[in-house]
C-alpha cells in the first residue's frame, strides 16, 4: 500500500520547525493541553487582515480611507489586551496603519483571491493554504499571481524575509498550479512602517522550499511512528528551548518552557503606547 500524503499547513509545518514539542502538544496529544490566556498581538492582527478582506468585498466605490472605521470596528477582537485604555490606544494604531495602507491600492483592482486557500500534492505532501492575498499583476510573458501576505509585527521586514519563508514560497508553489499561471513574486507588507519586502523565487527555490518542507514532513511522520509504536513521546518530540518559550501557548504545560519568563499577553502591543505618548 502507497504511503497516505502528509495533510499540512504552514502553520503546521512551522510548529514543528519552532519545536517539536509545541508540534506535539498542538497536532499529537489528545486531548491537547490547555493553552494559556488569548495574545493581544493575535488579535490585533486578526482584526486587521480580516478589515482588509472585508475592504476587498464591497463594491469598488466604498473602498476609501472612510469606510474603515465602520470595518475594523466591525471586525475588532478584544481579547488578550491590559485593559480598555490600552485596547483604544491600539485600535487607533492600527486603523492609522490601514488608512495609510488603503491610499495605495486601486479601488477598482480585484485580487485573484483574497483571503484564499490553495492547495497542491507532491509525492509526499498533501499541502493547504490561506493567502491573505493573490494578486494578478502584468508579467513578461503575461499575466502572472504575486503572494501579498500582511504583517502587523513590531519589527520592519526585509528581502531577506521574503526570501526566506517557507509559508509565502508554498503558496507561490501552489498559487501556480490552482491559476495555472507563473507566481514567482512574494511580498510581505508590513503596515505600521508602510514598507513592502519582496522576492523573486525561481523554479528551482520554489523546489527547494518544497524539499525542505517534505523533509520536515519525514521527520514529523517519523516521530509520529515512534511514538505509536510505543517509543517516549518527550525523546520523540523534544523541546527546543529558546526566545520563543516566552510567547508559547503550552509553556505552562512545558518543563522547558516554565523555565522561561513568562511575557504578559498584551506584551507584545505595549510599544503602541509609549509611541502614542
Amino acid at each position: 500500500m502507497p504511503e497516505r500524503l502528509f495533510v499540512c499547513t504552514p502553520s503546521k509545518l512551522g510548529a514543528y520547525a519552532d519545536c517539536p514539542r509545541r508540534y506535539r502538544y498542538t497536532y499529537v496529544d489528545r486531548p491537547s493541553p490547555q493553552k494559556g490566556p488569548p495574545w493581544a498581538h493575535n488579535s490585533l492582527g486578526a482584526s486587521v487582515h480580516t478589515a482588509l478582506k472585508n475592504w476587498y468585498s464591497v463594491p469598488p466605490e466604498r473602498r476609501v480611507p472612510e469606510s474603515l472605521p465602520t470595518l475594523l470596528k466591525a471586525t475588532w477582537v478584544r481579547e488578550g489586551y491590559r485593559d480598555v485604555d490600552q485596547e483604544r490606544v491600539t485600535y487607533r494604531k492600527a486603523l492609522g496603519w490601514l488608512e495609510t495602507y488603503v491610499t495605495g491600492l486601486d479601488p477598482q483592482d480585484e485580487p485573484l483571491g483574497v483571503e484564499r486557500t490553495v492547495a497542491t500534492k507532491t509525492a509526499l505532501l498533501a499541502f493547504n493554504g490561506r493567502a491573505d492575498r493573490i494578486d494578478s499583476r502584468a508579467g513578461e510573458q503575461g499575466p502572472e499571481a504575486v503572494i501579498v501576505d500582511y504583517k502587523t509585527g513590531r519589527s520592519g521586514l526585509d528581502a531577506d524575509d521574503a526570501r526566506g519563508s517557507q509559508a509565502l514560497a508554498l503558496y507561490a508553489y501552489a498559487a501556480q498550479r490552482v491559476f495555472r499561471r507563473p507566481c514567482h513574486r512574494v511580498e510581505l507588507h508590513h503596515l505600521p512602517t508602510g514598507t513592502v519586502a519582496a522576492h523573486e523565487h525561481t523554479e528551482e527555490s520554489l523546489a527547494r522550499q518544497v524539499a525542505r518542507a517534505e523533509d520536515t514532513a519525514r521527520d514529523i511522520i517519523a516521530a509520529e511512528k515512534a511514538v505509536a509504536a510505543g517509543g517516549d513521546p518527550d525523546a520523540e518530540f523534544p523541546t527546543n528551548p529558546g526566545t520563543l518559550c516566552g510567547w508559547c501557548d503550552f509553556r505552562r504545560t512545558c518543563p522547558a518552557g516554565q523555565q522561561a519568563q513568562a511575557k504578559d499577553p498584551w506584551a507584545a502591543v505595549e510599544h503602541l503606547e509609549r509611541a502614542s505618548g
